[in-house]
């Protein structure tokens, strides 16, 4: 068992250094030093995600080997690694004599060529796998003098710890992964988001709802800290729709153009976070959206993605911003029966059964994320 004097300065750097960048820095130095070692590492090999590139990852403590030895391996020498990584027993500690044949012509060969020109004379290493199949090598080496026995036993007392860890660190990159692909796609799209307390109070914002707050000539966070719009007419619409969620969290969200060129609307949904986190949940979720495009690079979009004539692409981009025919209409300088005419062609063209679906089928496509 690990004595409280180890536990302090390895198990809790270990937990600590899931969230380290890079990972485990802390951990390693301190394994370095408790184990009188000149090299401590951490290997991940192959990780479940990323191209066979970024599927090792390699991390240390104390001096690398020399630049034209990490040359050679990289170049040539990684090609011919004898060591049995995957072979190794989960959880033992092996010393050098166990990990390479030094009678075997391949095997002396990667110890002349490589570990005794990096000070690796003597060697301690350790597997540990964890359930998705990521597998984790702790190595510690000296150039002088081989380790005591308690160096093996404190190894192996790591090993559940280090399962632990690995099985946390391999989950929070997948999350990021999942995170940065989803953002990704957000900011493509243009939105953003804002939550509200149950006052109405600005709690949080992200990078580009906080942009928008900051730059845009009409929505903005009010001198009590409330979202509000610079114009008299939006900010009662938003008033009125805040108190009207907050009054009643089933109410149906409420949707409200704010601009139409260039556009944006703002979509107030009640949050269903009400506990989980470690911050005040929010009352209200405030969904901004942009769209950097100029009506006439929607328009001609629309005309490229579904066949359609300027004026129908024109008429199908009002109509997918919530406008009746009637308003549409107007809008265009059309007759309401041209209007109706040209709708009928677009939903033909479209696969549309109506204004609703056709919303649906461009807020869907490609053109959400262009």
């Amino acid at each position: 068992m690990l004595s409280g004097e180890d536990a302090a300065a390895l198990v809790e750097p270990l937990i600590a250094g899931v969230v380290e960048r890079p990972p485990w820095t802390v951990f390693l130095q301190q394994l370095k030093a408790r184990t009188a070692a000149d090299y401590a590492s951490l290997v991940f090999r192959p990780l479940p995600f990323g191209t066979p590139e970024a599927r090792v990852i390699h991390l240390y403590a104390g001096e690398p080997s020399p630049p034209p030895v990490s040359r050679r391996y990289r170049e040539e020498l990684y090609r011919r690694d004898p060591m049995p990584y995957h072979d190794m027993v989960e959880g033992r500690s092996y010393p050098l004599p166990e990990l390479l044949q030094f009678d075997d012509p391949a095997h002396r060969d990667y110890l002349d060529q490589l570990l005794e020109p990096s000070g690796m004379n003597h060697m301690r290493m350790i597997r540990v796998a964890e359930p998705g199949g990521v597998s984790g090598w702790i190595t510690i080496s000296r150039h002088t003098g081989d380790f005591p026995p308690e160096v093996d036993g404190l190894l192996q007392d790591l090993a559940p710890f280090l399962r632990a860890a690995m099985r946390a660190h391999v989950a929070l990159e997948r999350e990021r992964m999942v995170a940065a692909v989803a953002t990704e796609a957000i900011r493509r799209m243009n939105f953003g988001w804002v939550t509200l307390d149950a006052e109405g109070r600005i709690l949080d914002a992200d990078y580009s709802a906080a942009e928008l707050l900051a730059a845009s000539a009409t929505l903005a966070r009010g001198k009590d800290g409330r979202l509000t719009a610079k114009g008299a007419e939006l900010r009662k619409e938003i008033v009125a729709a805040v108190a009207d969620l907050l009054g009643n969290p089933q109410a149906r969200p409420r949707a409200i153009v704010l601009s139409r060129e260039p556009w944006l609307d703002l979509l107030l949904v009640a949050s269903a976070q009400r506990m989980g986190t470690m911050q005040a949940a929010p009352a209200i979720v405030a969904y901004v959206h942009a769209d950097n495009w100029s009506s006439a690079d929607r328009c001609d979009q629309l005309g490229q993605l579904f066949d359609l004539a300027p004026s129908e692409a024109r008429l199908a981009l009002a109509l997918s911003r919530g406008m009746s025919i009637t308003e549409a209409a107007g809008e265009l300088g059309l007759t309401v029966e041209s209007a109706r005419t040209y709708s009928k062609r677009i939903y033909a063209k479209t696969g549309a059964r109506g204004q609703a679906d056709l919303v649906r089928f461009i807020h869907r496509s490609v053109l959400a994320i262009a």
